[in-house]
C-alpha cells in the first residue's frame, strides 16, 4: 500500500489486514527509528488496532553505523517470510519508494550482510582522516560506485565499502544485477491517490496540527538535546523536525514554523506522487471523487476488487 504522506494508507492497510488475516510491515525510512514517533507519524496502539506491525522501532538513530536500505530489505524480507510461514497475509505500507523498489527487487540485497565492527572501523577512518580518504578507498576497489557517490556522503561510501569487504563483489555490479533480476515476490502494489490536491493538502494541514497538539515540539527538543540530529543524517533531514528548529531557537513563532512544516510536507507529498506515478507496477485507487473525499468503505471495497482481478 503506497501513496503520499497523510493520504490514509495506514487506516486502509489496517482494515485490509483485519479483513484478510494480515499483518502490517512498515515501509517507511523514518518509522524504523526508536524515539521518533510523532514527527514520523508512526501509528500508535490505537491506530494499529491490535494488528501486528513489523519494522517499527527497529533501529537506534544514535547508531553511528546507521540503517541502510539494504538493512531494510534484509529485515523486511525476514518479517514477510515469518508472516507467510504462519499462513498470514503480509501487507507493506509506507511511502518510501526507494525501500519498496529495493524490496521488490529482493535477491541482491539479501546476500549483502552488515558488519557493525567494520562500519565502526570505516567511520573512524572518516573521522580521523576525512571523508575524502574514505572515498579514495572506495575508488580503488569500486570506481563506478565512487563516481556515483559524493565524497561527503560518508554513509553511502561506508555501505559500498562494506559490501565489497563482506562479499568480495562491487556494489556497482550488484546494482546492475538487482535491476535485471526477476522479483522474488508475487506482490500486488496498490497506490492511494488524490485527484484534487486541495483535499490532500487539507489532510496534510490537519495532520501537522494534530502532530503539534500531540507533542511534536517536545519530541523535537528532546531529540535535538540528545544530539540525534548530529549523529543521524537521515533524522536530520526528516520532514517534521528541522522545520521546528527556528522556533526552538527563537527565530520564528510556532505559527510560522507550522506554516513552514505544512509547506515542506506538501512538497514532499508531490515528490512521492512523482516517484510512484513513474512506477508501472502500481495499481491506483482513487481516494476522492468530484464530490470530495470518497467514503472509506468504498475505498476498501475498490482495493479488494484488485485482489481478484486477473
Amino acid at each position: 500500500m503506497v501513496g503520499c504522506t497523510a493520504g490514509g494508507k495506514t487506516a486502509l492497510t489496517v482494515e485490509l489486514a483485519r479483513r484478510h488475516g494480515g499483518e502490517v510491515v512498515s515501509c517507511d525510512s523514518m518509522q524504523i527509528y526508536r524515539g521518533m514517533d510523532i514527527g514520523t507519524a508512526k501509528p500508535d496502539a490505537a491506530e494499529q488496532a491490535g494488528i501486528p506491525h513489523w519494522m517499527l522501532d527497529v533501529a537506534d538513530p544514535a547508531d553511528p553505523g546507521g540503517y541502510s536500505c539494504a538493512d531494510y530489505v534484509r529485515d523486511a524480507g525476514a518479517a514477510v517470510r515469518d508472516i507467510l510461514s504462519r499462513g498470514k497475509l503480509p501487507i507493506l505500507c509506507g511511502g518510501t519508494g526507494l525501500y519498496l523498489d529495493a524490496f521488490l527487487r529482493g535477491g541482491t540485497f539479501a546476500v549483502t550482510e552488515t558488519d557493525s565492527a567494520l562500519r565502526g572501523e570505516l567511520t573512524a577512518i572518516a573521522n580521523r582522516e576525512g571523508p575524502e580518504a574514505l572515498h579514495a578507498m572506495l575508488a580503488e576497489v569500486d570506481p563506478e560506485s565512487a563516481a556515483a557517490i559524493h565524497p561527503h556522503n560518508v554513509k553511502r561510501v561506508i555501505r559500498a565499502l562494506e559490501i565489497y569487504r563482506t562479499t568480495g563483489r562491487k556494489k556497482s555490479q550488484l546494482d546492475i544485477e538487482s535491476r535485471t533480476a526477476p522479483s522474488p515476490w508475487d506482490a500486488l502494489v496498490v497506490g492511494l491517490r488524490y485527484n484534487d490536491r486541495a483535499i490532500l493538502y487539507r489532510r496534510i494541514d490537519r495532520r501537522v496540527d494534530a502532530m503539534l497538539a500531540g507533542g511534536l515540539v517536545e519530541e523535537t527538543r528532546r531529540l535535538r538535546q540528545a544530539g540525534i540530529f548530529d549523529v543521524c543524517s537521515t533524522a536530520a533531514q526528516a520532514i517534521g523536525y528541522k522545520e521546528l528548529f527556528p522556533y526552538l531557537d527563537g527565530e520564528m513563532t510556532l505559527e510560522e514554523a507550522a506554516g513552514v512544516l505544512k509547506t515542506a510536507t506538501r512538497r514532499y507529498a508531490k515528490r512521492q506522487i512523482t516517484w510512484f506515478s513513474a512506477r508501472d507496477y502500481v495499481h491506483w485507487v482513487d481516494a476522492d471523487s468530484p464530490d470530495g473525499e470518497r467514503d472509506f468503505e468504498d475505498i476498501v471495497n475498490n482495493v479488494e476488487k484488485l485482489f481478484s482481478d486477473p
